[in-house]
């Protein structure tokens, strides 16, 4: 789209973040008034006003990073109080985490946030259902509506308005069709003026109101094709000309240079910059985090292991990470020296069907091996993965070389993204999966569904999986 559109988008989304703002201020006075009947009435006013700051800092941090308003103009109103809801649930939940972190919990009115939440669901949707009224008039109004004309084939037509309408912006509009046939009698289709044909297609354009062309052709030659588009581009006129590549089921394509050539790029799955940089500063935090506890640990598990069993304290082994890129994995070690010798032993007891190894009562695991993977403390020294950039703290189970060896196309896909110390196999019950199938499945669903909310809830179920003690086996 053009840059009108790009400059509407963040328009949107200061513009609902504002408003949530200003909403959570209007809540938390109604609802102290509620309450107390005054501020006069308030014990500690310095708490609440810490309190309406950090639930400001909150809907900030919520709105920028998990881009939860990107979808505003187009969701309808039942949508909305849904999404607003799990929001203001989200933000009870962690403004009641941060009272409790700084001790103020029981001296904070549980009434108070009753009707702050109560207030704020209320005001946020009736204030998000008029700026969503008044931002699609303006996007519809004379202003700021985008004109598109779409020259095609009249065979092709019906297809493409069924493509085309409901996913296109609601400030562009399809103010006619032309169609490259050298005659025709349709008026119009689907209430849409039929306005020019192969033969007077330029004369009238010039004459039309206009902004944008979508161009889709299948009997022009490309001499032709290459005309047309220069021609509107004489005019001053934005053309977008569909390369008819439909059995191409890709999630994302852009178009720029590769070289001195102009490409288009296809992407089954396209991760923004900024969700990227969010993405590499949770790991590179959570990744410290975790390298300062490994260090405490180590003496005291690396005593554990020595005394044990006689062999290293760490377990090194290359695997595959993003795109087929080898790197060195770290673990404290949990079984036998010997242990990949003896896996040909065993490898009539594996329990997974397809190319991953596992069996439950594994003789290879030492005693205190089997007290670490059950409290997955064997996998803390990855944290140093974390921090390099060889994992991440969410992802996809990076693969073994034999493994990776096998691998065919759909399997393949499960290394477009970094590998993840946690990830949706190991919170789904990964001790009860015995089929590798089931694994690539689980890891292909995180890829095609990823998103840093989805990052955060794999995160806090891996730390019931792991105080529920559901660890490795």
């Amino acid at each position: 789209m053009n840059q009108a559109t790009h400059k509407n988008r963040i328009l949107e989304l200061y513009c609902v973040l504002a408003i949530d703002l200003i909403t959570i201020i209007i809540s938390y006075v109604l609802a102290v008034l509620t309450r107390f009947g005054s501020f006069d009435q308030l014990h500690n006013i310095q708490l609440h006003y810490i309190i309406c700051l950090f639930c400001m800092f909150f809907c900030t941090i919520f709105t920028l990073m998990l881009d939860w308003n990107r979808n505003f103009i187009q969701r309808g109103y039942f949508i909305e109080i849904i999404t607003l809801l799990k929001y203001n649930v989200i933000l009870i939940f962690i403004v009641s985490s941060f009272l409790f972190l700084i001790k103020q919990a029981e001296f904070f009115s549980r009434l108070l946030f009753g009707y702050f939440f109560l207030f704020n669901l209320i005001l946020s949707f009736l204030f998000h259902a008029v700026f969503k009224k008044l931002l699609r008039e303006y996007l519809k109004s004379d202003r700021s509506k985008v004109e598109v004309l779409v020259v095609t084939e009249q065979s092709n037509i019906d297809h493409i308005l069924k493509s085309i309408i409901g996913t296109i912006p609601v400030n562009y509009i399809i103010c006619g069709i032309a169609s490259l046939d050298n005659h025709t009698t349709v008026k119009s289709i689907s209430g849409i003026p039929v306005v020019a044909n192969k033969s007077n297609l330029m004369e009238i354009s010039r004459q039309l109101p206009l902004d944008e062309v979508f161009l889709y052709t299948t009997h022009l030659s490309s001499k032709e094709t290459s005309e047309l588009i220069r021609d509107f581009e004489s005019m001053g006129i934005l053309c977008h000309y569909s390369l008819n590549i439909t059995d191409i089921h890709t999630g994302e394509s852009t178009i720029g240079k590769f070289g001195e050539y102009t490409v288009i790029t296809y992407s089954l799955n396209s991760i923004d910059y900024k969700r990227r940089m969010i993405k590499r500063l949770m790991d590179i935090i959570g990744g410290f985090i975790g390298s300062v506890f490994t260090v405490i640990m180590t003496p005291f598990i690396a005593f554990a292991i020595i005394i044990d069993s006689r062999g290293p304290i760490f377990f090194e082994q290359t695997r595959i990470g993003k795109n087929g890129r080898r790197f060195k994995i770290y673990k404290f070690r949990s079984m036998y020296r010997d242990a990949e010798e003896r896996k040909q032993e065993l490898i009539k007891r594996n329990e997974m069907d397809g190319l991953m190894f596992k069996i439950k009562k594994d003789p290879r695991i030492t005693r205190v091996g089997r007290f670490l993977r059950k409290t997955s403390l064997d996998e803390f020294p990855q944290f140093f993965n974390v921090l390099r950039g060889d994992m991440s703290l969410v992802g996809t189970r990076p693969p073994t070389e034999d493994e990776f060896e096998k691998y065919n196309l759909y399997y393949r896909r499960r290394l477009s993204m970094t590998p993840g110390l946690t990830g949706m196999w190991q919170v789904n019950g990964r001790s009860s999966i015995d089929n590798f199938d089931d694994v690539v499945k689980l890891d292909l669903q995180y890829i095609d569904e990823w998103s840093l909310s989805l990052d955060i809830k794999i995160l806090l179920k891996t730390i019931w999986v792991v105080i529920a003690g559901r660890g490795s086996e």
